[in-house]
């Protein structure tokens, strides 16, 4: 009885140790494999397409590819995660083209506005983040936001549609310059091209098309204007100089 407890406990011993062996050999035998496939295919060449603003090279950098990777091992969802990490990339698109070139087609993000906050210029994008600070000179015939989107989000969100309502309708390209100022929503106001514009809270495209039907006027009677008001239904409000000088 003695003996038979004794077999079945080597009995036991061994087939753990026989487990513990066939797990060890399968974990070596994928290490071996997995080394041995990468010398396969290697991803000699990257190509990029549809970049403008950011480089090859900072797009390499961004996938983490270093030229040792194999096509058949390099997983599309991890390079299109690293690569949308940018605020400048939109989306991704990847193709593996056998031998050895891995094919990137990239859509980048459109700067939407320009964001004047403290004193420091930003390039934004239409949801209002923050593509890059800009040290030169502004990008023309894109509008400016001034103020600051964390103290006032609210008003920060009605100016982003204001420039949307004006990119939309070309209305922002065919101005030298456009200035929002990011205040209460029912306060909101733009300046263009020097004249003040009380624009106030929704109907932003309603709101451009009366501007626009305005200015033709105001330009053939020649009119010196102090502001103009939008903010009222069907109905348009022009204040000019000289009721303000009296």
């Amino acid at each position: 009885m003695k003996i038979k407890k004794r077999e079945n406990k080597i009995r036991k011993i061994l087939n753990i140790f026989g487990v513990v062996f066939l797990i060890f050999m399968f974990i070596t035998t994928v290490y071996i494999f997995t080394r041995a496939i990468k010398s396969y295919f290697p991803a000699k060449q990257v190509v990029f397409t549809g970049n403008k603003h950011l480089t090859d090279d900072e797009l390499k950098t961004l996938t983490g590819i270093d030229g040792n990777e194999s096509l058949i091992t390099i997983s599309h969802r991890e390079v299109s995660q690293r690569l949308i990490k940018s605020p400048w990339i939109k989306s991704v698109r990847i193709r593996k083209e056998f031998p050895e070139t891995l094919s990137i087609l990239v859509e980048e993000t459109v700067p939407f506005a320009l964001l004047d906050m403290n004193g420091h210029l930003f390039l934004i994008d239409e949801n209002g983040r923050f593509l890059e600070e800009l040290k030169s000179d502004p990008i023309p015939f894109l509008p400016i936001i001034i103020g600051d989107p964390f103290k006032e989000r609210e008003g920060f969100s009605d100016a982003l549609h204001l420039a949307k309502a004006m990119n939309d309708m070309n209305f922002s390209s065919l101005r030298e310059n456009i200035e929002i100022i990011i205040s209460e929503p029912k306060e909101l106001t733009a300046t263009i091209d020097g004249t003040v514009v009380k624009v106030g809270a929704g109907d932003f495209v309603e709101k451009m098309k009366r501007l626009i039907e305005l200015e033709d006027e105001i330009k053939r009677r020649d009119i010196p204007v102090d502001y103009i008001d939008v903010r009222f239904a069907n109905r348009v409000v022009v204040k000019p100089i000289k009721e303000v000088v009296r």
